[in-house]
């Protein structure tokens, strides 16, 4: 991948509707769809991270999907060297990638690179020992507060980047947010929308979806991944609602109320998402509903056509 690569993004919070809107345009302007979703790596995770079913798939080729079993630990570094791989192949026999996803970390290092920022591996592994404690999440929160304020209050319910601080300063004696102030250039020519529906229709997009995926066996796919050992996964554990179907499963909770704190948690990490990609991607262009498929088509066309 170089500046001169042409690179699509379809990004927005969970629900909003981008994995249809990725769907249609890839289909309709020769193009393969990369997916920019953390937990659809994983295999045994479908339903409830919403990856696209086998009928989606054949209607365009994608790629990142059912890439690792629950108990490789998977980062930005990671997804970062298989995305450029994948875009690379894509292009390289004449096809648009599409980049369709909503975990915005992962999405920012490839249209930017990842921060040359001070690190070492043994401090990060401490301080995860340390997050995984009784009591660590809030040590390690107290912390991050005392050496780097402004990266506290940024991230404060992301344990990655709580955690990325607190080791940047304990290696460097530098604050995080300071040394990634500064601005930064696009790696490739990108066009993104990002999808940010109105957020009651977001809302009700969130419960709607949540009560079909009960209904087509997001419980019996949850049960199988918890037995196979996703909650005590590095990374894929984070997939949203596996845990409180395990509640319900265990008989802790009722199911309206594992259907509601799904809701809930979906929602409180959707307006998360909505914050991130107003404020980290300058160059998107937010789209919302209803949507002009054939101008968005003839918007992309004309980028495409640019030198």
């Amino acid at each position: 991948m170089n500046r001169a690569t042409k690179l699509l993004v379809i990004a927005g919070p969970t629900a909003g509707g981008k994995s249809a809107l990725g769907l249609e345009l890839a289909e309709r302007l020769n193009g393969e769809i990369i997916s920019g979703d953390s937990m659809q790596l994983y295999r045994g995770l479908s339903i409830g991270v919403a990856k696209p079913d086998a009928a989606e798939q054949r209607r365009v080729k994608h790629h990142l999907i059912d890439v690792f079993d629950f108990s490789v630990p998977v980062d930005v570094y990671r997804y970062l060297e298989l995305a450029e791989l994948a875009i690379d192949e894509v292009s390289l026999h004449g096809a648009l990638p599409v980049v369709v996803g909503g975990t915005g970390m992962y999405l920012k290092a490839l249209l930017y690179g990842l921060d040359e920022l001070p690190g070492d591996a043994v401090v990060r592994k401490e301080l995860d020992r340390l997050y995984d404690n009784e009591s660590g999440e809030a040590e390690l929160k107290r912390l991050v507060l005392e050496c780097d304020p402004v990266s506290y209050e940024r991230w404060e319910k992301h344990r990655r980047k709580l955690i990325r601080a607190l080791e940047v300063f304990r290696v460097s004696g530098r604050r995080l947010s300071e040394l990634q102030s500064g601005e930064k250039r696009l790696r490739c020519d990108a066009k993104m929308f990002i999808l940010l529906p109105e957020r009651e229709e977001l809302k009700r997009r969130i419960a709607a979806r949540t009560a079909k995926m009960l209904q087509d066996g997001w419980i019996e796919e949850a049960g199988s991944a918890i037995k196979a050992g996703l909650l005590e996964s590095p990374t894929a554990r984070q997939a949203l609602g596996y845990d409180i179907i395990g509640e319900y499963l265990s008989g802790r909770l009722s199911y309206e109320e594992m259907s509601d704190r799904i809701i809930t948690k979906t929602w409180q990490f959707a307006r998360r998402q909505f914050t991130w990609f107003r404020h980290q991607h300058p160059e998107g262009e937010v789209i919302s509903y209803p949507l002009d498929v054939d101008k968005l088509c003839a918007e992309i066309e004309l980028w495409r056509g640019m030198k």
